[in-house]
């Protein structure tokens, strides 16, 4: 069967299709990045980037650096120094006054310090140290503040002063966070998720309360994001996905992900009982554009359908190695393996003979649907699967590209922990802009 049931009756759909890891020639008509410029000031892993506005972005990593970079140009703008070990989180900051706006970098260490940058000017506006450990940041612009997770959930204002705090119990402590409506935040801790309530009163300061704990995962959360307004998704080590009711707290649908081997395959590799090791199976990453989800797990990806609560396409072995980071509005993919790799959605070819018993199996369950017996069967036809077919690949760094960066159609940029950025550039475009450069510089000195 393609398809069995864990104990207590959690659904886990199986991928009985043997696959190999793509390779795509030179010729790649459908990929623009053609031009390739590298940056170079950090020292370390470059574990992190955040995008400041139209033409600029941050990038920070291991070795306590934070430089500001110019994304039409390369040119570096601003190193920020003050940390003395990696960062462990960085976001952007905008609080909106009445007739203006300016965005800050707030950026997390492990020298147990929180910092409020100036991207412009480059300088450390305010820093609070002696902090417990911060593994991750959360802003809520509405209210102009903004939280940080770890072994504390803490909620500051603006000005980078703590406005309450409440300590968690978990071992492993915040580990993501994002924000849900009611002016209620979910945390990820370990194999749970925390929701809490912010208060917030003009006549006493904010104070924050636990009031639900969700204990529905197996293994460790490895991502949470938000879907809509209306839905948010959970992905753990041990491949399950996990889709959320984001005002009622309860689960809308339990995917468990498992990347099974063929017959052909089990005979070549003997695993013990047939598990998939647990690098191949962790959903390492999560993206969304409100009605898909593209999850990475292990090296492959998968896409699934908010709506129909069903897989609509996957690519068993997208990479060589897990994959770190994705895109979807513009699929998109980087992995350990050193490659960020661009795809389509594309029909799966009929198959000439009846698709054997074992190669899709789906079903249908959900927790908030309490009925009594095991849900029933479902078997998605073969045309109604689609495949991730490759369409570009870009080859640069000789590292794990940890993240990416999309700016427009005409530029990418990536890090990777072989210390570098490279800024990714659509190569005609490029060249459009030096000849008109030139025709310009020619026609001011009377050329023309």
């Amino acid at each position: 069967s393609g398809a069995r049931f864990s104990p207590g009756g959690r659904r886990l759909s199986c991928f009985l299709w043997a696959s190999s890891v793509l390779c795509i020639g030179e010729e790649q008509p459908k990929n623009c990045f053609t031009e390739l410029q590298v940056l170079k000031g950090h020292f370390d892993i470059v574990r992190f980037l955040v995008q400041i506005d139209d033409f600029r972005c941050a990038s920070a990593g291991d070795d306590g650096l934070v430089l500001v970079w110019n994304v039409e140009t390369g040119e570096r703008l601003q190193e920020l120094r003050g940390h003395s070990q990696q960062i462990t989180a960085i976001t952007t900051f905008t609080c909106h006054d009445e007739a203006t706006s300016h965005t800050s970098l707030i950026t997390a260490s492990s020298d147990r310090s929180l910092s409020l940058w100036d991207p412009d000017t480059g300088n450390r506006v305010q820093t609070i140290s002696d902090l417990q450990s911060v593994k991750c940041l959360l802003v809520l612009e509405r209210l102009c503040m903004w939280i940080s997770g770890g072994e504390e959930l803490c909620v500051w204002n603006k000005d980078l002063e703590l406005q309450c705090q409440k300590q968690n119990h978990s071992d492993t402590g915040i580990t993501a966070m994002i924000e849900l409506p009611k002016n209620c935040i979910a945390a990820a801790m370990d194999k749970d998720i925390a929701i809490y309530k912010l208060t917030i009163s003009t006549d006493s300061p904010p104070s924050v309360a636990e009031i639900r704990h969700l204990s529905d995962h197996q293994d460790q959360i490895r991502a949470l994001i938000n879907v809509n307004d209306d839905l948010f998704a959970s992905g753990s080590h041990a491949g399950e996905l996990v889709l959320w009711d984001a005002t009622e707290l309860k689960i809308l649908a339990y995917e468990h992900i498992l990347w099974e081997e063929s017959q052909a395959s089990a005979q070549m590799e003997i695993r013990v009982g047939g598990a998939p090791k647990p690098s191949e199976m962790s959903v390492q990453h999560l993206t969304t554009n409100g009605k898909l989800i593209l999850a990475a797990v292990g090296s492959g990806l998968y896409v699934y359908s908010v709506q129909t609560k069903t897989v609509v396409a996957y690519r068993k072995v997208a990479h060589d190695s897990n994959v770190l980071h994705t895109m979807l509005i513009e699929l998109m993919s980087c992995s350990e393996d050193g490659s960020v790799r661009m795809w389509e959605i594309q029909d799966l070819p009929l198959p000439a003979e009846p698709t054997s018993p074992g190669f899709f199996g789906m079903w249908n369950f959900s927790r908030s649907n309490k009925q009594s017996g095991p849900p029933s069967k479902k078997v998605v036809d073969l045309p109604s699967m689609r495949t991730l077919e490759l369409t570009g690949d870009l080859i640069g760094h000789s590292g794990a590209v940890q993240m990416f960066l999309k700016f427009s159609e005409d530029a990418l940029v990536t890090c990777s922990a072989d210390h570098l950025l490279i800024l990714w550039k659509n190569g005609e475009r490029q060249s459009h802009l030096r000849s008109l450069a030139l025709f310009q510089k020619l026609e001011e000195k009377g050329g023309l």
